[in-house]
């Protein structure tokens, strides 16, 4: 769902100008004003730029995964392999990497 942008103009009582907020809508059905949360005065829609991105979908399957897994992680089966052992096949062949600071 799209994200639509508030302004309050009125001020509250004390003369201050209120913030925007933010309001999350289904596509379409946002009105043109709402009551402001601070004072409950009459705020107007802005238009803003859209937030497009240019992320694949594999970026955004690891965004989700990660958010997630956070909230429900996953059940391990098993310990995993003895610390201090390096795993087979993990050897890269790029001459750049030997340049690479290690581990003592």
């Amino acid at each position: 769902m799209p994200l639509y942008a508030y302004r309050c103009a009125a001020g509250g009582s004390s003369g201050f100008t209120c913030a925007g907020f933010e309001v999350q809508l289904a596509m379409g059905s946002a009105p043109a004003s709402l009551p402001c949360p601070v004072c409950g005065a009459p705020a107007r829609r802005r238009f803003t730029a859209p937030n497009l991105s240019r992320s694949s979908s594999s970026a955004y399957r690891l965004i989700e995964s990660t958010q997630r897994s956070a909230a429900e992680p996953a059940v391990v089966r098993s310990p995993g392999p003895v610390s201090g052992a390096r795993p087979a096949g993990n050897i890269t062949s790029n001459p750049l990497h030997r340049k690479l600071p290690r581990p003592d």
